[in-house]
């Protein structure tokens, strides 16, 4: 019997799947639970739909994550830091402090977790990667100052 999971099954598939199992395993196991739907012409429908919805999606997404990089490729952008008379920063250049300066200057909503920096103690012009999207990124130029 084909049928649709509705979540992911061990050694069976992922959500939304389209698999072949036993009349028995189905009706007995599956189907009562909820865990799966029989695959008729109308779940199979909304099967199709959910997936170019999800394409669909997915298209969008990448191409505002294009965008965003484009937005940001090359650019600079200015952080003020407090130093010691030796030139060291009090703390550091936090990539959450990158991330709130990028969405002041450019207006893009970036996860500090996607800000790649080295350790920044110190005034000057530091290169970092940002990663917009799976295989998107953008380099950018951090110049820390008073």
């Amino acid at each position: 019997m084909k049928v649709i999971l509705n979540q992911d099954v061990k050694d069976l598939g992922k959500k939304g799947e389209l698999v072949n199992v036993s009349d028995g395993y189905a009706k007995n196991f599956l189907l009562p639970r909820k865990i799966a739907v029989i695959a008729d012409a109308a779940a199979m429908n909304e099967l199709k739909n959910r997936e170019m919805s999800k394409a669909h999606h997915l298209a969008v997404e990448k191409a505002n994550a294009e965008a965003a990089a484009k937005t940001l490729e090359g650019k600079s952008l200015r952080i003020s830091a407090k130093a010691g008379a030796n030139g060291r920063l009090f703390g550091s250049v936090t990539s959450k402090e990158i991330a709130e300066q990028i969405k002041k200057t450019f207006d893009i909503d970036i996860d500090k977790k996607k800000i790649v920096v080295e350790d920044i103690r110190s005034f000057g012009t530091f290169e970092c990667t940002v990663k917009v999207y799976t295989g998107i990124s953008a380099k950018i130029y951090i110049v820390v100052g008073e």
